[in-house]
């Protein structure tokens, strides 16, 4: 006969994930870093150059 209780080592499927795990995901990443840049980009152009 099989044993289908549950052990108290099992891991919990349902554990949340929080903000770090959004940002470890690459594609969010290079999404800010191209903001950031545009962002940066237009800042210097209006220090610089206006």
């Amino acid at each position: 006969m099989l044993d289908t209780t549950q052990s108290d080592a099992a891991p919990q499927q349902d554990e949340p994930r929080g903000c770090l795990f959004a940002l470890s995901q690459p594609p969010l990443m290079i999404f800010l870093a191209v903001i950031g840049c545009l962002l940066l980009s237009a800042a210097l152009h209006d220090l610089l150059w206006l």
